[in-house]
């Protein structure tokens, strides 16, 4: 299977970052070794996860400075936020509404940013 497009985070385990990402998004990785991770987001991108101890060159920077956006359907923000907090996702924004749609904040043990949103009928026509 290949992939043209990923994003990759840097985390200190990626099987623990594997086990929590299958509960949130609902799949099982197509690549999975102790230090590298992957899962298919679309049909272009994938998300990966890599042992940060093992990335070349060295990985400079902090988690959080960025965020992974999940564009869903309209109505369905609250329902995910509530289906993230059951399988262990710590919600950092609640579900609120902002000027491009609904949305809410999770990130991850590593501190990753996660933000599902809906855009507003204004902003998607």
């Amino acid at each position: 299977m290949e992939h043209s497009n990923n994003i990759i985070f840097y985390v200190a385990d990626p099987l623990a970052s594997a086990s929590i990402y299958k509960r949130l998004l609902g799949k099982d990785p197509v690549m999975e070794s102790p230090i590298y991770v992957q899962f298919v987001i679309s049909p272009d991108l994938t998300l990966a996860f890599w042992q940060k101890d093992d990335v070349k060159p060295a990985a400079q920077g902090v988690a959080g400075t960025c965020e992974l956006g999940l564009r869903v359907m309209r109505g369905e923000v609250d329902a995910r936020c509530e289906e993230w907090r059951k399988v262990g996702a710590k919600i950092v924004l609640e579900p609120i509404d902002l000027p491009f749609g609904r949305s809410f904040v999770a990130t991850d043990p590593d501190g990753n940013r996660l933000r599902v949103y809906a855009l507003a009928e204004s902003v998607a026509a």
